[in-house]
């Protein structure tokens, strides 16, 4: 992880608020089964995303920062006129018969239609910060290959759930049959949390060669058993075409850092403090509050993300202040 790649490269994000006002009425019209409102998927109470725009100083490579989101949402702080900064909303990029919608697996297999973007781009959910600069050297080999980051657990079959399981671990084991179909067998095994890489046209032509798996999961307004998470199918699949290669465990230790937030504020803060002795390039806050968060873990996390990158991003209302 020595090279350098000076190349500017483009940053996309997905983002969702369920208070932004219309967002949950529109939600309920729609949703169907409990997993439809888990709100662990579209709660914004941390305010993520500024700090992870604000964490990019580590990404001396970056070049122009993509927010993909439903209209008409906004980040109350975020200046929409920044340069560097480009607001799409799902219309813009989705076929208007599969809108609204829920899913965020229907949302990632549109990111290599948005305008303007980079050939290559670094896609981060909005709970992934930056922690120390390197990510794009841990992301390429010297001669540009891309590295795809798995963690060690494999992913369970469809023999191996059970028809309660979740729409998730149902949508994995539908990649890894079709991975299976197109590339032969082989261990399939969880993608890490963090920041990853994509090539525009590589993403587009895997969205190509698995359409019916594609086309499923746009018609779903909500995460079905029927989906494929293309965040979980693209670098698999890259792999098995020669445009990546796997990572090793050393590099995966490297790169990730994984804190799920939960309601027990010793629990959080013992993961957060792991993490940081560990250092990592990167680290992901995953919601794990369930329905009702607890309000000292949320003013205690909004502390320490403060503390721990406290400038602005050039991205912010000059009048924002966190709430």
């Amino acid at each position: 992880m020595t090279h350098r790649t000076e190349t500017p490269i483009d940053v996309v994000y997905t983002w969702v608020d369920d208070t932004f006002p219309g967002y949950a009425e529109e939600l309920a019209r729609h949703a169907g089964k409990p997993a439809d409102r888990n709100p662990n998927r579209t709660r914004d109470n941390l305010d993520l995303l500024r700090y992870s725009l604000r964490s990019l100083r580590h990404l001396p490579e970056l070049g122009h920062v993509h927010l993909l989101t439903c209209r008409p949402q906004v980040p109350a702080w975020l200046d929409t006129e920044a340069p560097g900064l480009t607001v799409h909303h799902h219309d813009a990029v989705m076929d208007p018969g599969i809108l609204p919608t829920f899913n965020s697996f229907c949302i990632v297999s549109h990111l290599h239609r948005l305008p303007g973007v980079s050939d290559r781009f670094v896609y981060f959910e909005d709970d992934m910060v930056l922690l120390r600069p390197g990510l794009m050297q841990a992301l390429t080999d010297s001669d540009g290959r891309h590295v795809a980051y798995f963690t060690g657990r494999p992913v369970r079959s469809h023999a191996a759930l059970k028809a309660s399981d979740s729409p998730w671990n149902h949508s994995l084991a539908n990649a890894a049959r079709a991975l299976d179909a197109a590339y032969g067998p082989a261990p399939r095994r969880h993608v890490i949390h963090g920041p990853k890489l994509v090539d525009r046209a590589e993403f587009a032509a895997v969205m190509d060669r698995f359409a019916p798996e594609i086309a499923a999961t746009r018609a779903s307004r909500f995460r079905g058993y029927d989906n494929v998470p293309p965040e979980f199918l693209y670098p698999h699949a890259a792999v098995a075409r020669g445009h990546a290669r796997a990572a090793t465990e050393a590099e995966v230790r490297e790169v990730e850092g994984y804190v799920s937030i939960e309601n027990i504020l010793p629990w959080t803060r013992a993961q957060i403090a792991w993490v940081m002795r560990r250092n990592p390039l990167t680290a992901t806050f995953n919601d794990s509050f369930g329905a009702r968060p607890n309000p000292r873990v949320v003013a205690w996390m909004r502390r320490w993300l403060e503390t721990r990158f406290p400038e602005p991003s050039p991205y912010e209302r000059a009048d924002s202040t966190r709430s």
